[in-house]
């Protein structure tokens, strides 16, 4: 089991920046892949970006890449996402997200470990 507190969320302007963090409890970020997704009112919940266990494999939506940043502090238990040119279409409540198997899957399927969200607004 596992246990994910995301914080970091608020408002921002468009074109600025916001870094979000998730830490984990319970067993450390190093035994899970580790993600972010986000829901946007009146949309499906979408994947953002995945990194692998150990930090060194990163994926990212093709709408966020270049733009957005994951990356993981094992020792701090901790994934983060720097978002950079953030734009309106950003504006959701963003998701941390663990799975005991890839990256690469999670991308594709999230694990059943899901933090309690927190949300970005970019105004315009």
């Amino acid at each position: 089991q596992v246990q994910l507190v995301e914080s970091g969320g608020g408002l921002v302007q468009a074109g600025g920046s916001l870094r979000l963090s998730c830490t984990a409890s319970g067993r450390t970020s190093s035994t899970y892949a580790m993600g972010w997704f986000r829901q946007a009112p009146g949309k499906e919940r979408e994947f953002v970006a995945a990194i692998s266990r150990s930090g060194g494999l990163t994926y990212y939506a093709d709408s966020v890449k270049d733009r957005f940043t994951i990356s993981k502090d094992n020792a701090k238990n901790t994934v983060f996402l720097q978002m950079s040119g953030l734009k309106p279409e950003d504006t959701a409540v963003y998701y941390c997200n663990a799975d005991s198997g890839t990256a690469g899957r999670l991308k594709l399927h999230p694990g059943d470990y899901w933090g309690q969200g927190t949300q970005v607004t970019v105004s315009a």
